[in-house]
């Protein structure tokens, strides 16, 4: 019995003082910026957005409005910039995670509105860098605009430079039937990285991608 005693007041002691000086290591960005692709609304990032909040990250998802980009993909770009700065104020660093047409409205504002300029770290998600077939079949400015060759993307071409010495980071899926080719979601100023995921959407609810993702924002890429 005072074995027992002794074992289980040793015990909560040492518990307590692990406790006591337990920190939990600080994730490299403390503010995300989550931008949705195309008809969405941004619900899509919840399983990533709660991962992040339980490393204490704080995480801002716009809504960008009209989601099918009708009126053009710069409006969107200026509407997120006011967001931004809505949240977090005009100096606040963040990290941008986008997903498919996000990351076409984000590099407008990234490269064109200076937001490289506050930005440490970009990551796209199934994003059509060089456009996509399937918006031929989609009507309004912003699908023209991401046709291939369109005026929007080569603008984005020759503004890259913006970007500095930014950390990119270009996830796609060779399987994809929405970025036709699937090829345009390689970017070459990015790191490409390729999972093997059945449908566009699912890129952001495969654990494989996630992981990736977190490891990205959380612990500079290394491993978990």
């Amino acid at each position: 019995m005072i074995t027992a005693r002794f074992f289980l007041l040793f015990n909560g002691i040492f518990a307590t003082a692990v406790s006591c000086h337990y920190q939990p290591a600080k994730p490299r960005y403390d503010k995300v910026v989550l931008v949705h692709g195309i008809l969405e609304d941004g619900k899509a990032f919840d399983p990533l957005k709660k991962r992040l909040e339980t490393h204490g990250i704080r995480c801002l998802v716009p809504q960008l409005k009209p989601n099918d980009g009708r009126n053009g993909l710069e409006h969107l770009a200026a509407d997120l910039k006011a967001d931004i700065e809505k949240e977090f104020g005009t100096e606040e660093k963040f990290a941008l995670v986008a997903f498919s047409m996000g990351g076409l409205v984000s590099r407008h504002y990234l490269q064109q509105l200076g937001g490289a300029e506050r930005c440490e770290a970009f990551i796209t998600i199934s994003s059509p860098h060089h456009g996509t077939n399937m918006a031929y079949v989609f009507p309004g400015k912003g699908a023209r605009q991401m046709q291939p060759g369109s005026e929007f993307l080569r603008g984005l071409e020759e503004t890259e430079s913006a970007l500095g010495d930014m950390p990119v980071v270009s996830y796609r899926t060779p399987m994809d039937l929405i970025i036709l080719p699937t090829s345009s979601s390689v970017w070459k100023r990015a790191e490409n990285k390729s999972f093997r995921v059945a449908l566009h959407p699912l890129m952001l609810h495969t654990p494989s991608v996630l992981d990736d993702i977190e490891r990205q924002l959380v612990t500079d890429g290394q491993g978990s």
